[in-house]
């Protein structure tokens, strides 16, 4: 893939590679995936440049390429979800809440918003870019026929016009107009979680995750669980786990989550919300080492969720540190 990053005509192609990327991660709810959808459009609109007729713009031609690959890669998939869609419902002791390990593709996975979102956007598109990437509503998109989900995300996030969205999907736009309308009827019916989160943190909410990342580091457990809304939930990917209550939150980290001692968060965004990178000590006790991203649910002034996704390959797919040197200071 040299060529594709040197030549003049490949450069033009790359300046859609972070678009490209959250209409896949959209379409896919895997940040693996999507960088792997990306990588065979770019492979497939560089052999193919040479054909390439000017008829449509260059970026339509790449969606269309992108929406191919991605719907190929749907095929005979099970659907993403999140833990509490997956998780078995029979209440069991905060001791045993991790549960069995469920296979990898089973999860929607997080995203950094620096890999998917325009660093120069308007800030009424930005709101939308950011609420397209939360992950419930990434996983509800999971619930779509996959060409339902390429109509919404098309014409609902990215704004496309019908006539477009037909012509990219090779469909009429009644056809089109039907299945946005399936679509949207899908997710009102099923329903999303609210967030109050702001767009950017204000005040408060930095103040919040301040005092979050003094409470884990120093392993201020009570400290912590104030920080929590009482009906919080926690999960933690790829177990089998859902926790809901601030209460047991509270008797996990203190039980099986109590390796987590002398963590370090270092904050980041992901889906559109506030996130951290959480490394644990590792082994020689002299520094720290990938151990989970987590992304933050916020509302009314709290932490209404935490999801821990303890893949670490995420760390260095999403370009992040793979150690921290040092260790974390007492409090």
């Amino acid at each position: 893939m040299t060529n594709l990053l040197t030549e003049p005509r490949g450069l033009e192609l790359d300046e859609y590679r972070r678009e490209l990327t959250g209409y896949c991660y959209r379409m896919l709810g895997s940040s693996f995936d999507a960088e792997d959808a990306v990588q065979e459009t770019m492979v497939r609109a560089w052999r193919s440049l040479g054909d390439f007729e000017g008829r449509s713009s260059l970026r339509s031609w790449l969606y269309r390429i992108a929406t191919n690959v991605a719907l190929d890669m749907l095929n005979a998939r099970k659907r993403r979800a999140l833990p509490m869609d997956l998780s078995d419902s029979s209440w069991q002791p905060v001791e045993a809440s991790l549960g069995a390990q469920l296979p990898e593709r089973s999860w929607v996975e997080p995203i950094l918003d620096n890999r998917v979102l325009a660093d120069h956007a308007d800030p009424a598109e930005m709101a939308v870019a950011r609420e397209s990437i939360r992950l419930a509503f990434v996983a509800a998109l999971q619930q779509l026929p996959p060409r339902q989900r390429a109509v919404l995300i098309l014409r609902d996030v990215l704004r496309w016009k019908a006539d477009e969205v037909a012509a990219l999907l090779d469909a009429s736009v009644a056809s089109v107009n039907s299945a946005l309308q399936r679509a949207r009827a899908t997710l009102a019916k099923d329903g999303l979680p609210a967030d109050d989160s702001p767009d950017g943190l204000d005040d408060e909410s930095a103040a919040l995750l301040t005092r979050y990342v003094e409470a884990f580091e120093g392993y201020d457990i009570d400290a912590f669980v104030s920080l929590l809304h009482e009906d919080a939930t926690q999960n933690m990917p790829p177990y089998q786990m859902w926790l809901q209550g601030s209460a047991d939150i509270g008797r996990w980290m203190l039980g099986p989550g109590s390796g987590c001692r002398g963590s370090r968060l270092v904050p980041i965004e992901a889906n559109g919300a506030p996130a951290f990178a959480h490394y644990r000590r590792d082994a020689s006790g002299t520094g720290h080492a990938p151990f989970a991203l987590q992304v933050l649910e916020l509302s009314n002034g709290r932490v209404a969720g935490i999801s821990s996704f303890l893949d670490t390959r995420l760390f260095r797919l999403l370009g992040l540190p793979t150690h921290l040197e040092g260790v974390a200071p007492e409090r």
